[in-house]
């Protein structure tokens, strides 16, 4: 590795990266300019497109786009969907599951049963404004 902190940022985060400038914006934001590496799967992608189109109401190739371009600087991995770590949301396996299978050290994620678990197999589960200054950008006041 090298010496780039690996990151999977949870649907959440991702959907609030898209159309407000807070904290989340700013960790998608790192992970554009390099500071840190975005690791994704499509699980986390799908769930993202189908959130843009129900909760903010764009049509499906704006979803699409969005997706696609969170796509093009992540690292992709794919997840056979074994994992069951979170008992209370069976649909943040995923997230978790995208994080070991990625070799990611942070998870970044604004979802309390995520949040609750606080680590995992190594992996540090933060809250965005964390994330940011663990990888010293200064998180929106």
């Amino acid at each position: 590795m090298n010496g780039t902190p690996r990151v999977v940022f949870d649907t959440n985060i991702l959907f609030s990266s898209v159309g407000w400038l807070g904290n989340p914006h700013q960790c998608v934001q790192a992970a554009r300019q390099g500071k840190c590496l975005s690791v994704t799967c499509e699980q986390i992608l799908v769930e993202l497109t189908e959130k843009l189109q129900l909760k903010r109401g764009l049509d499906a190739q704006k979803a699409t786009e969005i997706a696609d371009e969170i796509r093009a600087f992540s690292k992709g991995v794919a997840i056979p969907g074994t994992l069951k770590v979170v008992p209370a949301d069976p649909d943040d396996d995923a997230v978790v599951e995208c994080a070991v299978a990625g070799q990611a050290q942070f998870l970044v994620s604004g979802d309390r049963h995520l949040l609750g678990l606080g680590n995992y197999q190594g992996i540090q589960i933060v809250k965005a404004a964390e994330f940011l200054k663990l990888i010293q950008v200064a998180p929106k006041a």
